[in-house]
């Protein structure tokens, strides 16, 4: 019998500064990245990391208060920790799929450093060592500081890509949209193919469109090299339709997040590509077993990004790892960050990919410092809401939306 018990649980609050505020459909993220850190201690002594974010917001104590669920529970035990944490009808009252994820991974961790290998070795093994990624996009407000950074014109976009192309290979490259009327961010699109035409693309508006202006450009864009066309309308029933109009395959980290969802998809087939994500679906191990399931029914899997430091950025690579069916660059904002949290600082890109760690658990360690420093600087700033624009107060999107922001307005707003 296993005697690795969870005896503690910590949850640390951290803050870290973005190279500029990043915008999207519903708002934007204000210049910083807010995630909770969660450390799971065990009673034979081993401690494992996990990670998760909250919209701007942290989530320390609903985090904490789980060790009276959790204390003594065996971390080999996973799928009790799963009924644990999100029995499915006792979520009804409090969903804990994102608590639960950071938990799991802690105890994969844990797992892995007392077996003495990496998780994706003890989680099917390795496909790959290598996980390509996308060079994410946004539109950006300049630094409030600095006045850098500002991306809201298709030259400004354009030079971004090819940046990020230069510095760090990336050959795929993803736009974040819904943040101005379609025909301008369409014009900005094209600019980037035609800026970097043998590379990939990919488009995302977080379902902002209608399903007529989804129409409109996606049957623009058809003959770009495109990955997918991703969330560009809210829901199944229209993202379905949209596939009547427009011959690209369509994605989504929206309307398939669970099981459920994931079934009611394979019946009714109004998504190509499933993006996802480790925290969202609850955990590694959920992902492996939805791309299984996209496996069998012919479904493509991509990897989706919520903001992630490198704990995350890690179980991101352990699952990229083992998935045979991941037929695409998988999302990151980690390039936007200025900094990270763990032992050595940020991972580092080569051609457009990131090794995955090899150290037992999940290979990476906290910067106790990094830790202190950023916490300190959550303390200071606060968190901040992900739903909302610093440049146009009072403002907040309907679906579809029809109130776009100008690209004129080279406003520099606060981010206090």
């Amino acid at each position: 019998m296993s005697t690795t018990m969870i005896e503690r649980i910590r949850a640390t609050p951290v803050t870290v500064p973005l190279q500029a505020p990043l915008r999207h459909s519903n708002g934007a993220h204000w210049g910083r990245f807010v995630r909770t850190l969660v450390e799971v201690e065990t009673s034979d002594g081993y401690v494992g990391l996990g990670e998760f974010g909250g919209g701007g917001e942290a989530a320390t104590q609903g985090t904490e208060s789980l060790i009276e669920y959790l204390r003594g529970h065996d971390v080999f035990r996973l799928e009790s920790l799963r009924f644990a944490i999100c029995n499915p009808t006792a979520s009804l009252y409090n969903n804990r799929t994102q608590v639960h994820a950071a938990i799991e991974f802690a105890c994969l961790d844990i797992i892995g450093q007392k077996l003495g290998v990496s998780v994706s070795e003890f989680l099917g093994g390795r496909v790959r060592d290598e996980v390509e990624f996308a060079s994410y996009l946004f539109f950006r407000y300049p630094d409030p500081v600095t006045g850098e950074g500002e991306v809201r014109t298709a030259e400004q976009l354009v030079a971004q890509a090819r940046a990020l192309k230069a510095s760090h290979g990336f050959r795929t490259h993803k736009l974040k949209g819904g943040v101005f009327a379609p025909r301008y961010e369409l014009s900005c699109y094209q600019a980037l193919a035609a800026g970097l035409p043998q590379d990939r693309l990919r488009y995302d508006p977080n379902c902002a469109l209608s399903l007529g202006d989804a129409i409109e450009f996606g049957r623009a864009i058809e003959p770009l090299n495109n990955d997918y066309y991703e969330d560009p309308v809210w829901g199944m029933p229209q993202l379905s339709r949209l596939r009547d109009f427009v011959r690209i395959p369509t994605a989504t980290n929206t309307v398939v997040v669970n099981f459920e969802q994931l079934a009611a998809n394979v019946a009714q087939r109004a998504v190509d590509v499933i993006l996802l994500d480790t925290t969202f679906w609850g955990g590694i191990r959920p992902c492996i077993k939805a791309a299984g399931v996209c496996e069998t029914f012919g479904l493509g899997v991509a990897v989706h990004s919520s903001g992630e430091l490198g704990v995350q950025l890690a179980t991101m690579l352990h699952m990229g790892a083992v998935v045979p069916n991941l037929g695409y660059a998988a999302d990151a904002h980690y390039h936007h960050l200025t900094d990270d949290v763990i032992v050595g600082g940020k991972m580092r890109y080569v051609d457009g990919r990131i090794a995955v760690p090899d150290a037992p658990g999940l290979g990476v360690k906290l910067d106790p410092e990094k830790v202190r420093r950023y916490h300190e600087l959550y303390r200071e700033l606060g968190g901040y809401p992900y739903d909302r624009d610093p440049g146009r107060p009072g403002w907040y999107p309907l679906v579809p939306n029809e109130r776009w922001a100008d690209p004129a307005d080279g406003a520099r707003p606060a981010l206090r």
